[in-house]
């Protein structure tokens, strides 16, 4: 981005932070008044419960035979930051072994913020509309990923997939010997929890693999825990997707910091290249340098312990060691915070407290809203109105709100 493009960025995404929190607290009084009958919330637009004991086919069956009055929906997870090759073969698998598809992305997007609690590249506006153009049917918005624990995301993401009534889900993965066994057990809908350095199914009570995942598998995993514990049932719902290789996020990052696509573009779609292009033009990106530091300094210099310790994510470690370094002297910068943030299990923790201390929601609220998730179904973006009547029609009979991006 040029220079005198950045302070406009900077602006830009305070607008954004602000605008955001006013959309989540909208998102947590719905969700608090989700099962009240007498909130108004609830006499709008409807959407479909999933019933979690249907009977389940496999991939094969709705290949030869989709007869229903109601196409299967796969749903897709992923950041699409931005959109590359890797999730276009993801995409284009999936709606290869199911035919005569709803393809929804689920884009996360409050705050825009990744699961790393690092700033997007581009907005999800943006990102919805890359999605679509190569291929998604709809785009709904996902949780507020930078601001919660993997856990805690993880089961956001679950109970959308619940609340979508999924029928399949495709998930990228870099394969070696051991994880097939963990992606059979996964695919008989048992439940696999990710423990510190080892991997255990639940239902058959042993341990698959010893030691740490690379972060694509661990999410698998992750999201098999999550989908269990919502008793959500997942047998044969999986379609995993070997990773394709030569995609770089970090040369991708960085083409779009310089605005040159010259060594990216066999990663990229064309029509992704024309939107990052475009939304570089208009100083919309790239954001995944720019932070509201104003508020991340003002909220680490004088927000008290009883206020710190209140916000997600925060404990009496990295308020303590907050509070006695300030103490010697204020913050002055972003990179002084980060600096202090002590190591966790997580090797995400000190951007995902920057962006905690950027955003001030408080961890009981944040708990609140998970139990409630989602409070209604936010459409980014969908290819037209038809598929978007589709997509009603499937998810016709819940309390929740099937919402159009404004």
């Amino acid at each position: 981005m040029p220079l005198d493009n950045i302070e406009s960025s900077k602006d830009f995404v305070k607008k954004i932070i602000k605008r955001d929190r006013k959309i989540f607290f909208k998102d947590y009084e719905e969700s608090i008044c989700s099962f009240d009958l007498d909130c108004e919330h609830n006499n709008e637009n409807k959407l479909n419960k999933n019933d979690n004991n249907k009977s389940l086919e496999n991939i094969n069956n709705y290949s030869k035979n989709i007869e229903s009055s109601k196409k299967p929906l796969i749903a897709d997870f992923t950041e699409y930051n931005p959109f590359h090759k890797g999730h276009y073969h993801c995409m284009k698998v999936a709606k290869e072994k199911v035919p005569n598809s709803l393809f929804v992305s689920v884009v996360p997007g409050l705050f825009e913020r990744s699961g790393r609690g690092i700033p997007f590249i581009m907005t999800r506006e943006a990102r919805a509309e890359t999605a679509i153009a190569s291929g998604a049917d709809i785009v709904v918005e996902g949780p507020p990923m930078g601001i919660l624990g993997s856990g805690q995301y993880s089961l956001c993401l679950a109970k959308m997939f619940q609340a979508l009534e999924t029928d399949f889900i495709p998930r990228g993965y870099k394969p070696f010997a051991e994880f097939d066994t963990i992606l059979e057990r996964i695919s008989k809908g048992h439940g696999v929890f990710p423990k510190p350095y080892k991997i255990i199914d639940i239902d058959e009570g042993d341990v698959l693999y010893k030691g740490k995942l690379e972060e694509d598998n661990y999410v698998i995993v992750s999201l098999s825990k999550s989908l269990k514990k919502i008793n959500f049932n997942f047998k044969d719902k999986f379609i995993f997707v070997k990773r394709i290789e030569g995609v770089s996020g970090t040369l991708i990052r960085e083409a779009t910091n310089t605005g040159d696509f010259t060594k990216v573009k066999d990663m990229l779609l064309p029509q992704t290249i024309a939107i990052l292009e475009k939304e570089i033009k208009e100083g919309r990106a790239p954001l995944n340098l720019s932070r509201d530091e104003d508020t991340i300094l003002d909220s680490a210099n004088n927000l008290s312990y009883d206020e710190l310790i209140e916000l997600n994510l925060m404990n009496e470690k990295i308020v303590n060691e907050l509070i006695n370094t300030r103490e010697i002297k204020e913050f002055e910068s972003i990179d002084e915070i980060e600096n202090f943030i002590p190591y966790g299990f997580s090797s995400h923790i000190k951007h995902r407290v920057l962006s905690v201390l950027e955003t001030k929601i408080k961890k009981g609220i944040i708990y609140d809203y998970i139990d409630n998730y989602p409070p209604n179904i936010r459409v980014l973006n969908y290819k037209n109105e038809s598929v978007l009547e589709e997509f009603k029609e499937k998810l016709n009979n819940d309390n929740r709100r099937i919402e159009l991006w404004q």
